[in-house]
């Protein structure tokens, strides 16, 4: 019972930690909860997380390492593993390891959604949309409020110059979480590219009340801005990019999406 109760305790101090952006601290009580507690592959994981938003990559690789030793069949390790190997633009390692989690829980729409991404990057279209398809066959009525894959889809047609097919994902997305600014900037980028420049500033509008450091939707707005004649404001928020980009933080600064 007290070993439990330190447990609990260690635990609840990193969560906490974590929440409040205290990586150095969360990293240490992860530390200490693996060591006392008995679900020790889960707090490697998270511990594995903490690391690599420190910056230590090679730490939090060898931490989800040693959690998949432990449980080889447990999906999270994994999929975390995968995550970190595709933000390290090591992409077929990323394949590798979410590709084993797709065949351990098949409907694990987040390591499908991430294979489309991997595959967007390996360049291999008709591999990427396979996976993005399964990734919203997976969620479109079990999972509502999952958004990711949406807007994943719609930024991979925004590149290929599918604009019909981006504006319909990526409004969906919106619809699914309207607390997100990336659904809504790419909404309003499709509707540029579709040259419906009044439509796109309500979208983009509503990108930067969400996130009022979103430099790529002030960009973007500022010139459409200029496009639809309105020079003064499209030059408030080109001002606003140039100063968000200078002040940008490494990515290491927070935490990845899920």
């Amino acid at each position: 019972m007290f070993q439990s109760s330190i447990c609990d305790e260690t635990l609840a101090r990193a969560r906490s930690a974590f929440e409040a952006r205290s990586f150095p601290i969360a990293a240490r009580e992860f530390e200490q909860a693996a060591s006392i507690c008995p679900a020790r592959a889960a707090i490697l994981v998270s511990l594995g997380q903490t690391q690599y938003v420190l910056g230590d990559e090679q730490s939090a690789e060898q931490t989800l390492k040693r959690a998949i030793a432990l449980d080889p069949k447990d999906t999270a390790p994994l999929y975390a593993l995968g995550r970190i190997y595709y933000q390290q633009n090591r992409f077929p390692e990323a394949v590798a390891q979410l590709q084993q989690v797709v065949e351990l829980d098949p409907k694990h729409f987040r390591a499908y959604d991430n294979l489309g991404l991997c595959y967007d990057a390996l360049q291999q279209d008709t591999l990427a949309l396979k996976h993005f398809f399964r990734a919203l066959d997976l969620v479109k009525d079990a999972h509502r409020d999952y958004d990711w894959a949406y807007a994943n889809l719609a930024e991979f047609f925004l590149k290929r110059n599918e604009f019909d097919k981006a504006f319909q994902l990526a409004a969906e997305a919106a619809e699914r979480n309207p607390q997100a600014a990336r659904n809504f900037f790419l909404t309003g980028k499709a509707l540029t590219k579709l040259e419906r420049n009044e439509t796109s500033l309500r979208w983009l509008r509503r990108a930067l009340a969400l996130d009022s450091a979103y430099a790529d939707a002030h960009y973007l707005l500022g010139q459409t801005l200029r496009k639809l004649g309105q020079p003064d404001a499209a030059r408030e928020h080109l001002e606003a990019f140039r100063k968000l980009k200078a002040a940008a933080p490494s990515k290491s600064d927070a935490p990845s999406r899920p």
